[in-house]
Parts: C-alpha cells; sequence; structure tokens
C-alpha cells in the first residue's frame, strides 16, 4: 500500500550511495550518461535506485522516461526484478521498494564501519544526557528502533532494538509524519487507529494534525506520556545528504527522573550528534 512505501522510502535512501553507474543530479531532474547497448547491470543499478530514492510510488513508463531507457527493456527489466523481491507494486500499480531492497539498506546501515562510529556517537551522547539514545527508522506506519545505547541508572525504560513502536504517539514517529507533505500526510493520519495507550496520547486527528505542524515548525518530536505512562521522550532529525529526513535520533527517560522540560534542556546536543550522524551517511 501506499502508505508503507510512504515511511519506509527514507530509510532505502542510503542505497543512492552503492550505485556507481555514471550520472548526476539537476535538482529533480535525473541525467544518466548515455550507456553502450547491452549495459543491462547498470539498467538494473539504475531502476533500483531510482525507485528507491523517489518521493513517491513510480509508474513504469515514468520510470523509463526518467532514466531514459526504452519501455520494452523497463518492462523486462522490472519483471524479473519483481520476480526476485527486489521490486513490487502496489494497489496502483505502481512501483515501491521489495523486501530485499530494503535488506540491502539495513545491511549498508549494518556496515561494521558505520556501526562503531554510530555507536561512538550514541555514547558520547547517552553520557552526556544520562539516559538513553537510540536512532529510530520509519516503517509503514510504525518507526523501527533500530539502535540504542542505554543508561547504567537501576531504573529504565527497556525497548529492545528491532522493537517496533506507534508513529501517533512517539516522539521519533510524530517527527517523521511532520516531515511528510501535508496531503500525504493527512491521508496516513485518517488511516491510523489512533489507540490510546497512555494518558496523553492524542486520539483527535485533527488535534495530531495540529500537534504535527508545531513539531515541522522546529524539527523537535516530542512524547509528553504519549506512548508510554511514566515515559517522556524527545527526537530530532537525522538528514540525508539531500536535507531529508532519513532517521530520527530520539532520548527518553522515565519522568521521576526527567519531565519534559528537562529531557528538552539537551536538545542542542541532540541536534549536534544528528548532524554528525548524517555527516556519516554523506561518507558511505
Amino acid at each position: 500500500m501506499e502508505v508503507v512505501f510512504l515511511s519506509v522510502v527514507n530509510c532505502l535512501d542510503i542505497l543512492g550511495f552503492l550505485i556507481t553507474s555514471v550520472k548526476f543530479l539537476t535538482g529533480d531532474k535525473v541525467i544518466v550518461q548515455r550507456r553502450e547497448k547491452g549495459s543491462s547491470i547498470t539498467r538494473v543499478l539504475e531502476i533500483i535506485e531510482a525507485i528507491s530514492r523517489a518521493e513517491r510510488p513510480m509508474s513504469p513508463a515514468e520510470l523509463a522516461f526518467l532514466l531514459d531507457i526504452p519501455k520494452p527493456s523497463v518492462h523486462r527489466l522490472l519483471q524479473q526484478l519483481e520476480t526476485d523481491d527486489f521490486v513490487k507494486t502496489n494497489m496502483r500499480g505502481l512501483l515501491v521498494p521489495g523486501d530485499r531492497m530494503h535488506s540491502i539498506a539495513l545491511g549498508v546501515l549494518h556496515s561494521s564501519r558505520f556501526k562503531a562510529l554510530r555507536q561512538a556517537i550514541l555514547t558520547e551522547l547517552t553520557e552526556t544526557i544520562g539516559e538513553t539514545c537510540g536512532i529510530a527508522i520509519p516503517d509503514g506506519t510504525e518507526m523501527i528502533y533500530y539502535d540504542r545505547v542505554q543508561t547504567n541508572w537501576p531504573l529504565q525504560i527497556h525497548l529492545p532494538v528491532g522493537c517496533h513502536t506507534p508513529s501517533w504517539c512517539t516522539a521519533s514517529g510524530k517527527l517523521y509524519l511532520s516531515s511528510l507533505p501535508t496531503n500525504r500526510r493527512q491521508r496516513i493520519i485518517d488511516k491510523l487507529p489512533l489507540d490510546k495507550l497512555a494518558r496523553n496520547t492524542l486520539t483527535d486527528p485533527e488535534s495530531l494534525g495540529s500537534e504535527l505542524l508545531k513539531i515541522q515548525a522546529n524539527e523537535l518530536g516530542t512524547d509528553n506520556e504519549e506512548f508510554v505512562d511514566g515515559m517522556v521522550a524527545c527526537s530530532v532529525p537525522i538528514k540525508d545528504q539531500d536535507g531529508k529526513l532519513f532517521a530520527c535520533l530520539f532520548t527518553h527517560a522515565p519522568v521521576i527522573r526527567k519531565d519534559l522540560n528537562g529531557l528538552l534542556k539537551f536538545e542542542p546536543a541532540l541536534r549536534q550528534s544528528a548532524m554528525e550522524l548524517g555527516d556519516l551517511l554523506k561518507e558511505q
């Protein structure tokens, strides 16, 4: 479904760093250097890159025009990519990343060089704030708790790496939703269940929409006991080379140790670490 694509596509931006075909970008138009006939491997990589970096699902015709590839060739290559689960079509027949494309993106993030540097940044931030810090990545209408460094306090809220959290009541989830274009964001809000999970969960679509506008203005997501009673959190964006939200850097704490205002005092440290993590992406 389109909603799923909208959420995972930011994570897949990392695939852009893997494509070695000769090209350059000017605005929204991709200009591809002429290839010799028969360079099907290059064409396959360019198709994967274009789908992974697109801001919305594409049709095969749009893809053929964008990459200057004959339509019959595009359809033939797409058929093979769909068979191998690199690409799939949504309910409208438009192209979205398949499961194997997702696996490639996450595999790059798990590479040893990237992981060591990422962990070093998270560890330093955790020591500065004195609370658990981590990274969340959009996936459908949820967020994946991708990585974290825990604090050493005896009392802490444990959310295991790999767990999925809802988007409408978490700091990172609301930050991600706020980054979407208005119409797209509203379509997603209209489809969310908005279940009440904690004492302050926003269950009214209009109230959530107003909250997201505030978050959009300052790029700072907050959770004031909206996901778990007794827990507060805040989150800032990690941006890719195009300045788009790629992931979210968050910290959370039990309210008996820090309230939301106490946590927000560390916003400058969060933003500095998010910038460093974004710079790592550009080096890959």
